[in-house]
């Protein structure tokens, strides 16, 4: 009878190689699977990152000391728009537009026929009341004549006192609407309250006016243009620096290559919460009147370098809300921050408010940046840019 023992064993043997087998195979799938996951998972993150915009940063330069330039508006030192005090139509017109008047001087002439005849009744009412009064004077001595002969009442010399006063009082009534009306129709002749300029015109020979419309067109507009006042709004940071003679220098379009003096005469003293600037106001000796009033200047106001800064033209970001510019985060994400620009020198520009040295800026923002976003800065050890690792 055979053994059965080395059957058995070959029998155990096949069974732990074949399991040794599955082992080896689920390991190896396993492995395979591990591997495809880590290498989808490096892919995703290769994409993501490959996915943000790539940027250049910059950090913004110190300014050196100079001037600050800035907007300002041209406007006269004094302006008034002229309307109708009588009602009437325009028989006359004197001046137009462009043309120097004196104070005093007579722009248009109204005809009023109204007033004419309104004067005419009041001063017919005039006569009358004088005469009433006349005759109440005459009653009341007479009356207080008898009284002291004691031929009368007292109560009847008291009523003829009394119709003396109001007669009076009507008669001086009656005078002060004569007067009124007199001098309604001499505000027919329309004068310049002051010598200037006339900058408008809108009177129309036999065009109907009425006084005391103030929402109609003014008749005239007459502004002294011999000295303007310069408006400037200067940002906060700066404006410490205004002190009342400081001279400013301005440039007009129309005359490219010639300059004129300003002399600060007051600020505002608080901040716009709106912009952030101070309003300055610049005296403008305008004797030649060479400048427009309601003109656009550039400004140049001489400033210490201060907390100004500069950066390329090509990190502006010119937004509704006004210029911004992006800065970045150790993680990529961007802020939107609006800034004041003091000067524009072309390929930099100096900003007066809102960054410091230690700022990230987008060197050339892509298009659309908005806030929030998240962007991947690239290594670029060129001059005043910032690598990956700043």
């Amino acid at each position: 009878m055979s053994d059965p023992t080395p059957s058995r064993t070959s029998s155990r043997k096949g069974r732990l190689y074949g399991a040794a087998a599955a082992i080896g195979v689920a390991l190896l799938v396993g492995g395979g699977i591990v591997a495809r996951n880590a290498d989808h998972n490096e892919q995703a993150e290769f994409a993501r990152a490959n996915a943000l915009p790539t940027v250049n940063v910059v950090h913004p330069q110190p300014a050196e000391a100079g001037a600050i330039r800035l907007p300002g508006m041209l406007e006269p030192d004094n302006e008034a728009a002229i309307h109708a005090r009588a009602s009437g139509y325009v028989a006359q017109r004197l001046v137009d537009i462009g043309d120097h008047v004196r104070a005093g001087q007579v722009l248009a002439v109204l005809d009023a026929p109204e007033v004419e005849q309104q004067l005419a009744q009041a001063q017919a009412d005039l006569r009358t009341a004088e005469a009433n009064r006349g005759l109440a004077q005459t009653t009341a001595v007479r009356w207080d004549a008898l009284r002291a002969k004691d031929a009368v009442s007292q109560q009847e010399t008291d009523e003829k006192s009394g119709r003396l006063a109001a007669a009076t009082a009507l008669a001086s009534s009656a005078r002060a609407n004569v007067e009124r009306l007199r001098a309604t129709l001499g505000f027919s002749r329309v004068v310049a309250p002051f010598a200037g300029r006339v900058t408008s015109r809108n009177a129309e020979i036999g065009a109907l006016v009425n006084a005391g419309n103030g929402a109609a067109s003014p008749l005239f507009t007459i502004a002294d243009d011999r000295r303007l006042r310069l408006r400037v709004r200067v940002p906060q940071a700066l404006s410490g620096q205004l002190t009342r003679g400081v001279v400013a220098n301005l440039t007009v379009p129309e005359y490219p290559g010639d300059s004129f003096d300003a002399a600060l005469v007051r600020t505002a003293g608080a901040v716009d919460r709106a912009s952030g600037t101070v309003l300055a106001e610049f005296e403008v000796n305008n004797t030649g009147q060479r400048l427009k009033p309601g003109g656009y200047a550039e400004v140049a106001i001489p400033m210490a370098a201060g907390t100004a800064v500069t950066l390329p033209a090509s990190a502006l970001i010119v937004t509704p809300k006004g210029t911004m510019v992006g800065l970045v985060d150790r993680e990529g994400r961007v802020t939107m921050r609006p800034v004041m620009i003091g000067r524009d020198d072309g390929a930099s520009v100096q900003i007066a408010s809102g960054l410091t040295p230690q700022a990230r800026v987008i060197a050339t923002p892509p298009e659309a940046l908005a806030q929030g976003d998240r962007v991947r800065i690239v290594r670029n050890r060129g001059k005043g840019t910032a690598n990956a690792q700043d």
